[in-house]
C-alpha cells in the first residue's frame, strides 16, 4: 500500500471494505454452495470438518489470494509471548519439466507444525520435545498482509502441543465460548426461549496507543529496548489544561489515521471510532463489536498495523500502559456481552428492565461471576506495565467492583426487598435551549472509575493492559459467567415455577454479592477503605495477581468447564512470572546501561564546562551572578552523588533478584527491591535533567515525545 493510499473518491468504502479479507461474502462467492453450507455449519460446531471440505476451501483461499499478489502462505497464531507467530511457505511446487506448479492442499490449510520448544510452554513442552501443532480455526477469516516482502495470506490457527495442551491465548478462548455457550442455551430453555441455538459471546475492544517521532524514539534506549521511558521530567504543561482529549486531530496524525482505516477497513476490520486522547501524543481507536474469538484475533492484528503504518509515517506507536510517567497510561477498554444467534442481545434491558426477566438474570450472573472470581478477572489484566496505570487517577483502581448505575442498583435493591418497582427509562434531558433537541436520557451516567461498568447493553472491563491479548480477560468473563449461568440452569431445569425460581435466583445474587456493586469515585483514597469493609479483595501488583491461577477456585473452575487443565494453569503461572521477573530486570539493565553509558558522562561533561566558566570569569574579576552558577553546580554534584549511589544499589538488588531461584520470591524481590530502587535512580537522574543545559543531555525529553509530531 502506498503512503497516501486511502482515496476513497476513487476507491470506494464498499469496494475497500474487506478487499483483504476471506470473509462471508467471499466465501460465499468462491466456494460451491453446497460446500459453503457445510462451512458454516462447521463454524457453529454443528459438524467436524472433514479432508474433502478442506480441499475444496484451501483451492478456493488459493486461488483468491494470488489473484490478489500473494507468492506465501502462513499459519498465523498467538503463543504466550502476548504478541503473534508466522511461518511463511510458499506456494510453489517444482515439477518435473524444470516449472513449476501453485499448490495448496486442504492438509496445510489445516494443520501446520511448529516448534513448539522455542516458545513459551512453562513446562508443558522440554527443549527435546520440539513437536507442536497449529489448527485452522475455521471461525476467525483468513487474510491478506502486504509488506516489503509481499502479500502473504494468513490463516488464524490455534496452537497446542503434541500431547493436546494449549500452548496459546486462542485455545483456552475457544473453549470457553463453548462453555459459555452451553450454560446460557441451558438458561434461555429453562426460561421458554425455543428460538436460540447459539450464544455467543461479543467483544469491541478499544486500543489506547501513543504517537511520538522515530528520530527520538530511536535516541533512547529505554524506549526502542522496552517500550517505555525509564527517565524523564515532566515539562511545565503536560495534560492538565485537558486540551488534548478529543481536540482537533493534527494534519500528521489525520494522515496517519486515514492510512490506519484504509488498512483496517481492506482486512475486514470495522475500525468506527478515532479520537485523541487525554494525554499529549495518545490516541484511540475502536471497532464495532463482534464474537470475541475474531474480535481478539482483529485486535491482534490492528495493534500489529498501528505499529506498522506509524512507521511508514516516520512515527512509532507505543502499545506500553505506562510509556510516560506524569501523565495518563493507554488501557484496552474490552467491551463483553452475550449474544444469540437469531439477533438478541443478552445484556439489553429493554423499556422496562424491571420486567425483563431475561436481562436480569443475565446481569445477576455477571454480578455473582465478578464477585466470586474477581481475583481471576484481576488476574486477567494483570501485567508489569499495568502495575503501573491501575490506580494512578487515569484509570481504575485495582479492585474489582461493577457499576450498574442508580436505576439498575434500585432495581435489584427493591427486588430484593419485595418492593414495587417502576422504570425511569424514557426520561429525557431538558437542555433549556429552545433551538436544541430533547434527548433521551439514558438509565444511567458513565463511570471511568470502574474496572467492571454497565453501559447500556454490555459491561466494559476498563482494567485490561493496552499491550496485552484481549483473549485471557475474554476468557476469563466467559468461563466465570458460564459457571455461574450453569448454577442457575440447575435451579431453572428442576423447578415447578421458573418465575419464582428466577426471582429468587435474582434477589439472592443481589443480597449476597451486592458488595461488589459500587457507583462511586474509584479515584478515591475512602473506597480503598471501603472495599476492605466489604471484604472486597484488594491486590495491588502482578505478583499478588499470579497466585491466585493455583488456587483450588480457580483450578476447580477451569478443569470443571474444560477450559484449562491443571497443567495448563501450572504453566501459565510459571510463564506469568518469568515473564514479569525478564521485564523488570531488562528494564533495570537498561536503566544502568543508560545512567552509566549517558548520564554520568554528560553530567560531568556539563559540571566541567560549568566550572570551567566560573573560574574563568571569577579569574577575571567578574562576580555578579558568580554565586548563583556555584550554588547551582553545587546542587548538581549533591543530585549526582545521590544518583551514584542509588545506582550502586540498583545494581546491587538487581544481581540479588537474579540469584533467587524461586520463581515467585524472584518476581517478588523485583516488585519489591528492584523496583523501588530504580524509582531512585530515576529521582536523581530526572531532577539533574532539570539542571543540565539542554544541549548537554543525551537523549530527547519529555518536550520532545510528547509534544512534537
Amino acid at each position: 500500500m502506498e503512503k497516501n493510499s486511502g482515496n476513497f473518491a476513487k476507491t470506494s468504502l464498499e469496494e475497500l471494505y474487506g478487499e483483504n479479507c476471506f470473509n462471508d461474502a467471499v466465501m460465499r462467492l468462491k466456494l460451491p454452495r453446497s460446500v459453503y453450507k457445510e462451512l458454516k455449519e462447521i463454524q457453529r460446531g454443528n459438524r467436524q470438518l472433514t479432508i474433502e471440505i478442506a480441499e475444496i476451501v484451501a483451492s478456493a483461499i488459493k486461488d483468491w489470494a494470488i489473484e490478489k499478489g500473494a507468492t506465501h502462505y502462513s499459519h498465523w497464531f498467538q503463543p504466550m509471548t502476548g504478541l503473534t507467530a508466522e511461518k511463511h511457505d510458499s506456494f510453489i511446487t517444482p515439477a518435473a519439466d524444470g516449472k513449476i506448479v501453485l499448490e495448496f492442499s486442504g492438509k496445510e490449510l489445516i494443520i501446520g507444525e511448529p516448534d513448539a520448544s522455542s516458545f513459551p510452554s512453562g513446562g508443558l513442552r522440554a527443549t527435546f520435545e520440539a513437536r507442536g501443532y497449529t489448527a485452522w480455526d475455521t471461525t476467525s477469516p483468513a487474510f491478506l498482509m502486504k509488506d516489503n516482502s509481499g502479500v502473504t495470506l494468513k490463516i488464524p490457527t490455534a496452537f497446542f502441543s503434541y500431547t493436546g495442551e494449549a500452548l496459546d491465548k486462542k485455545v483456552p478462548l475457544l473453549r470457553s465460548m463453548d462453555a459459555v455457550n452451553n450454560a446460557a442455551l441451558r438458561v434461555l430453555k429453562a426460561l421458554g426461549n425455543t428460538t436460540a441455538k447459539r450464544v455467543i459471546p461479543t467483544a469491541g475492544p478499544e486500543q489506547e496507543y501513543f504517537l511520538v517521532e522515530k528520530d527520538y524514539f530511536d535516541k533512547r534506549m529505554d524506549l526502542f529496548l522496552t517500550g517505555k521511558t525509564l527517565f524523564g521530567a515532566m515539562p511545565p504543561k503536560g495534560q492538565e489544561m485537558e486540551d488534548h482529549y478529543f481536540g482537533k486531530i493534527k494534519l500528521r496524525v489525520a494522515d496517519f489515521m486515514r492510512e490506519l482505516n484504509h488498512e483496517l477497513w481492506s482486512l475486514g476490520i470495522s475500525a468506527k471510532t478515532q479520537h485523541n486522547e487525554v494525554a499529549p501524543n495518545q490516541f484511540e481507536v475502536a471497532p464495532v463489536f463482534t464474537s470475541v474469538n475474531v474480535a481478539t484475533d482483529q485486535n491482534q492484528l490492528t495493534m500489529e498495523v498501528i505499529q506498522k503504518v506509524a512507521s511508514k509515517h516516520g512515527l512509532v506507536a507505543l502499545l506500553h500502559e505506562k510509556p510516560f510517567a506524569g501523565v495518563n497510561g493507554s488501557g484496552k477498554h474490552c467491551n463483553w456481552s452475550l449474544a444469540t444467534d437469531d439477533g438478541f442481545n443478552l445484556l439489553e434491558p429493554g423499556d422496562s428492565p424491571h420486567l425483563n426477566m431475561q436481562f436480569l438474570i443475565f446481569l445477576s450472573a455477571v454480578i455473582k461471576a465478578a464477585d466470586k472470581y474477581s481475583p481471576l478477572l484481576r488476574w486477567s489484566a494483570s501485567n508489569a506495565g499495568n502495575d503501573h496505570r491501575l490506580g494512578a487517577g487515569e484509570a481504575p483502581p485495582p479492585i474489582i467492583s461493577i457499576f450498574l448505575g442508580t436505576e439498575l442498583a434500585a432495581i435489584l435493591e427493591k427486588l430484593s426487598q419485595n418492593e414495587s418497582i417502576t422504570s425511569t427509562n424514557g426520561n429525557y434531558l431538558e437542555l433549556g435551549v429552545t433551538a436544541l433537541p430533547k434527548l433521551p436520557k439514558d438509565s444511567a451516567d458513565r463511570n471511568r472509575t470502574s474496572p467492571l461498568a454497565f453501559t447500556g447493553n454490555k459491561f466494559e472491563f476498563r482494567m485490561v493492559p493496552s499491550s496485552a491479548s484481549a483473549a485471557m480477560p475474554n476468557t476469563v468473563l466467559n468461563t466465570t459467567v458460564a459457571d455461574v449461568l450453569n448454577e442457575y440452569a440447575d435451579k431453572l431445569e428442576n423447578s415447578d415455577n421458573i418465575k419464582d425460581t428466577a426471582q429468587n435466583i435474582i434477589k439472592e445474587v443481589y443480597k449476597n454479592h451486592k458488595r461488589i456493586i459500587f457507583n462511586g469515585n474509584g479515584y478515591s483514597g475512602d473506597w480503598v477503605k471501603d472495599a476492605k469493609k466489604r471484604g472486597l479483595p484488594v491486590i495491588k501488583s502482578t505478583v499478588d495477581a499470579i497466585p491466585e491461577l493455583l488456587k483450588s477456585p480457580a483450578i476447580e473452575l477451569f478443569t470443571k468447564l474444560g477450559v484449562m487443565s491443571k497443567g495448563e494453569l501450572e504453566a501459565r503461572y510459571t510463564i506469568y512470572l518469568e515473564t514479569y521477573s525478564k521485564q523488570i530486570n531488562i528494564e533495570a539493565g537498561v536503566m544502568i546501561d543508560m545512567v552509566s553509558r549517558e548520564i554520568i558522562p554528560a553530567v560531568l561533561k556539563y559540571s566541567k564546562e560549568s566550572a570551567d566558566a566560573i573560574n574563568s570569569l571569577t579569574s577575571a574579576g567578574i562576580k555578579n551572578g558568580i554565586s548563583e552558577q556555584t550554588e547551582l553546580l553545587q546542587f548538581i554534584m549533591e543530585d549526582f552523588e545521590g544518583l551514584s549511589k542509588s545506582l550502586g544499589m540498583l545494581k546491587a538488588e538487581l544481581a540479588n533478584a537474579r540469584a533467587v531461584p524461586d520463581l515467585l520470591k524472584q518476581a517478588r524481590f523485583f516488585h519489591g527491591k528492584v523496583l523501588p530502587a530504580m524509582e531512585q535512580v530515576r529521582l536523581y537522574a530526572d531532577m539533574l535533567e532539570k539542571k543540565i543545559a539542554k544541549d548537554f543531555w543525551p537523549f530527547p525529553t519529555y518536550v520532545d515525545l510528547l509534544f512534537r509530531i
